[in-house]
């Protein structure tokens, strides 16, 4: 897939995902992009995917346009992004002023590949969370893989709303709202003792600057995305460690903590481990699962693309929990978390 191919793949699928400004911005990527200039020539360097599978270019430079937005540092773009509602021809322009006048900030920008941590996928963490409990009903030690910025680590200060009723404290740091088809989860009261989680490049969400990269891949179009990460960063408690996830697990996974079901968590990341890594991880839990007690039970909750063949769509959400090996197929998820179709009935 070359660059310009990668420009518009990501512009509709950003389209189709709710945020029309994007898809409008790569489109004009797709038309306008000069690969004779620096950033271009940074651009073609790279070999390999450079779509959204791959290194994800397009997303890249868009979140760069997007921070010189939130930092106030081009008013052409500026002007021209919302609240503002301008058409195609000032658009162009200011993209135009923001690629030459910012590029050494651009240069430097894309040299990092994109880290996000959709807020919204804590709703699917919630009510799986709810399903384990229900089952085992413990304090929890919480370990995240692939946990970015830990936002989704904090899913017990989250409220779910849904049909009418809430799920979650009453003094919630936000609420989520995810269009809900299906049976309710079960009520439960989450009480974490502990929480961790681990990412090869974390960031810290109460740090400004990789604030601004998280916020920077959100889309502009979509300002409620950008208050849930907000608010949920000034809910952190907790930072994100450095390193390889199935090393830091095989240690977590070491001495159980009397007492409490320990719940593994991860949403969109496992999918990007090396098929070693997956191997090593799934046989290290189930070795775990099968030295779990009733008084150190286990829960691996998992929100990932399953590779279906049939047409579905979304993530799947799946939950294994020892003793007993009980393996629940919850439902599906949109990766971006504004849908669940829940299917598991109490």
């Amino acid at each position: 897939m070359s660059l310009i191919e990668a420009f518009i793949d990501q512009s509709e699928t950003c389209t189709r995902m709710g945020s029309p400004l994007m898809g409008r911005i790569l489109g004009i990527l797709a038309q306008d992009w000069d690969v004779n200039t620096a950033l271009g020539q940074a651009m073609a360097a790279y070999t390999g995917d450079v779509g959204p599978v791959g290194h994800s270019l397009p997303l890249r430079i868009g979140a760069g346009l997007h921070a010189l937005v939130l930092t106030r540092a081009c008013a052409e773009l500026i002007a021209a992004y919302p609240p503002n509602d301008v058409d195609d021809a000032p658009l162009r322009a200011a993209i135009k002023t923001a690629l030459r006048d910012h590029e050494p900030f651009l240069l430097e920008w894309t040299k990092s590949p994109p880290q996000t941590n959709e807020v919204r996928r804590s709703g699917a963490l919630i009510a799986g969370a709810h399903v384990a409990l229900s089952h085992f009903d413990k304090p929890l030690v919480i370990s995240e893989l692939g946990a970015s910025g830990g936002l989704n680590l904090m899913w017990d200060q989250f409220a779910l709303r849904i049909a009418g009723t809430v799920f979650g404290p009453a003094n919630a740091a936000l609420e989520l709202t995810p269009d809900w088809d299906g049976p309710l989860p079960p009520h439960a009261t989450a009480q974490v003792l502990s929480r961790a989680g681990v990412d090869l490049n974390p960031l810290d969400p109460t740090n400004a600057d990789d604030l601004l990269r998280l916020t920077a891949y959100l889309w502009a179009d979509q300002p409620h995305r950008l208050a849930l990460t907000t608010a949920a960063a000034a809910a952190m408690t907790t930072k994100v460690k450095q390193g390889d996830a199935i090393d830091w697990l095989e240690t977590r996974l070491e001495n159980p903590t009397q007492g409490h079901l320990h719940l593994i968590q991860h949403t969109v990341a496992w999918q990007y481990f090396p098929a070693e890594a997956q191997a090593r991880g799934t046989k290290l839990i189930e070795a775990a699962g099968v030295k779990a007690t009733s008084d150190t039970p286990l829960a691996w909750l998992s929100m990932e693309t399953d590779g279906d063949k049939t047409g579905a769509v979304g993530a799947a959400l799946r939950l294994r929990l020892w003793p007993g090996d009980i393996d629940l197929h919850l439902g599906r998820a949109d990766f971006h978390g504004r849908w669940v179709n829940w299917t598991h009935s109490i």
